[in-house]
């Protein structure tokens, strides 16, 4: 399912306007996205939680050379399934 297959069921199951569901997903994204970038964590009951996690610098190597490379330190999204959805999918 893509960005646009998802407005179109959430329009749909709620009985709403794709506009309105559009908005209502792109703020979804955009305060789950600005949580995160303050180093916060969101999670939904039943459905999972996002965190930031720090990865720390590393070597690495250029499969095309062999050559070692230095990959720089950055911070990722984790996301953990809830029970509600490990149950759905199993």
């Amino acid at each position: 399912m893509n960005k646009s297959e998802l407005i179109d069921a959430m329009a749909a199951d709620a009985g709403i306007t794709k506009a309105a569901a559009k908005l209502a997903l792109e703020s979804f994204l955009g305060n789950v996205g600005g949580t995160l970038k303050k180093g916060g964590r969101v999670s939904l009951v039943g459905f999972g939680s996002w965190s930031v996690s720090a990865r720390a610098a590393r070597d690495g190597r250029n499969p095309q050379t062999g050559k070692t490379i230095q990959i720089a330190a950055k911070n990722v999204v984790k996301f953990k399934a809830g029970a509600e959805l490990e149950g759905a999918v199993n």
